[in-house]
């Protein structure tokens, strides 16, 4: 049994109604990946705007198995601290993280958040040694169209964490950098300028299944 963990903050969790990248990823694993596998986590929710509060279960699919580490407004800086924990408890193989711009929006600069990528990582192995990690840049969302230091922020720590997975990667526990997502567009592929729509959930999906199939041979290339 292979056990997933997706981490990560608002465009992970989504909202209420959503389908959501993680849903997408699981759809392609169980038509491409020849082996039994599962999504793991201490969470399960959506998060709901009604509330403001991560308390929604109403999934586009009420079947999907919908566990994770994700929350709303959640970065490296929030997550470093659960992580060892959650993949003791949930015996987590591959984590699948996608962080770091609510980081650089209010909490870390570039340097201090891949600090904390680095301490994630630490935990990370010291409760699973053998962990596999697939780490997507920070996609740039619509606030760095009109703040240029943000901007520079967002590059900067894309710089910092391809070095930080140069520098981490080891065999016995890779750590692996996916592309950002093929042709992805702020304006068609997300409904306000940050979170997946549709379009954008599906590109998130196949960048962590390229990676995974182009550097482990897991499952087969995405097709949305």
């Amino acid at each position: 049994m292979l056990r997933f963990m997706p981490v990560g903050d608002s465009q992970t969790i989504g909202s209420a109604g959503e389908h959501t990248w993680r849903y997408r990823l699981w759809q392609h694993l169980r038509e491409t990946y020849g082996g039994p596998f599962a999504l793991v986590g201490p969470r399960e929710t959506l998060y709901d705007k009604a509330t403001e509060a991560p308390t929604s279960y109403e999934y586009a699919d009420p079947d999907f198995p919908s566990a994770h580490l994700a929350g709303w407004g959640e970065g490296w800086l929030h997550m470093a601290p659960l992580i060892g924990e959650a993949v003791r408890s949930y015996r987590a193989d591959v984590l699948l993280v996608s962080l770091g711009l609510i980081d650089l929006g209010f909490y870390t600069n570039a340097e201090q958040t891949a600090e904390n990528v680095r301490a994630f990582v630490a935990e990370a192995r010291a409760a699973r040694p053998r962990v596999r990690i697939v780490v997507l840049p920070v996609i740039p969302n619509v606030r760095a169209e009109s703040d240029a230091s943000f901007a520079a922020q967002v590059s900067r720590f894309n710089e910092l964490l391809a070095k930080a997975v140069a520098d981490l990667d080891e065999p016995r526990s890779p750590l692996l950098l996916a592309s950002p997502p093929s042709a992805y567009d702020i304006h068609h592929d997300t409904y306000d300028g940050t979170h997946p729509n549709a379009s954008g959930e599906h590109k998130i999906a196949g960048a962590f299944a390229d990676a995974m199939y182009q550097a482990w041979d897991v499952g087969e290339p995405y097709e949305a």
